[in-house]
C-alpha cells in the first residue's frame, strides 16, 4: 500500500493465481502479501500508516485468508516498509534467507508461511546485470529507465525480465518484491537501482 500524493491504494497480492498482481516466491498460498506500505514524507505523522496497515489485516480476515506477510531484513532496506512498524501490528520473523532477508508475518489461524526453496538460493547463470521487474510500482519505471540509459552510454551488458504470471513469480531464485536485481550470476539486492547504487554494483 502506498500513500503519497493522491489517495492510498492497495498493493498487495494473495499470492494465488486468482489475483492480477504477480505473486511472490512464497509458499503460503493463503497468504495475503504486502508488497508496499509506505507515506510520502509531508504525509507522516497523521495516522495514514495506521490507517493502511490496519486495512490490510481487516480485507486479509474478511477474504478468509490465514494472515498478511511482507519482506524483511536484518537491516532496514531502504526501499523496504519499516519492520519496526510491521512489529507493533503482529508481525513477527519467521523464515530468512542465506543474504539477510527475513519473511515477516502476521498469522491469524497458526499457520506459518516460509520462503520457497527457490528464492534462497540467489544465483542465476546469467554474468551480465539482469533485472527481474513487474510493472506494478511506477518507480520501477524510473529505475529501469536509468539502468537502461546508464548501461547503452557505457556499453554495458544488461537484462530486463517482466514478471508476469504467479508461476514465474514463484519461481524467481531470490526474494521479490518488483524488483530484484543480479549481477555475475549472484543476487544483489532488491532496492531500486540509482546511477549511484548501480555504479557500486559494476564495480564488484
Amino acid at each position: 500500500m502506498c500513500f503519497g500524493s493522491s489517495r492510498p491504494r492497495p498493493q498487495y497480492s494473495s499470492n494465488t493465481p486468482l489475483w492480477r498482481r504477480p505473486g511472490s516466491p512464497i509458499e503460503g498460498d493463503n497468504y495475503l502479501y504486502l508488497y508496499c506500505l509506505w507515506v510520502d514524507s509531508a504525509h507522516k505523522g497523521q495516522g495514514y500508516g495506521r490507517a493502511l496497515m490496519e486495512h490490510c489485516l481487516a480485507d486479509a480476515r474478511a477474504r478468509g485468508r490465514s494472515g498478511a506477510c511482507m519482506l524483511g531484513a536484518e537491516k532496514q532496506k531502504s526501499w523496504s516498509s519499516d519492520q519496526s512498524f510491521a512489529g507493533r501490528y503482529g508481525f513477527r520473523a519467521v523464515d530468512a534467507t542465506p543474504q539477510g532477508y527475513r519473511l515477516l508475518a502476521h498469522a491469524f489461524d497458526g499457520t506459518v508461511p516460509r520462503f520457497a526453496e527457490s528464492a534462497k538460493r540467489g544465483t542465476i547463470e546469467e554474468e551480465r546485470l539482469t533485472i527481474y521487474y513487474d510493472a506494478q510500482c511506477p518507480y520501477v519505471w524510473q529505475s529501469l529507465q536509468t539502468v537502461r540509459k546508464y548501461c547503452e552510454a557505457q556499453g554495458v551488458p544488461f537484462v530486463l525480465i517482466e514478471v508476469d504470471t504467479l508461476e514465474e513469480a514463484k519461481a524467481l531464485p531470490c526474494v521479490f518484491n518488483d524488483y530484484a536485481v543480479f549481477y555475475h550470476g549472484r543476487f544483489e539486492t532488491v532496492n531500486l537501482l540509482d546511477t549511484a547504487y548501480l555504479k557500486r554494483i559494476l564495480k564488484k
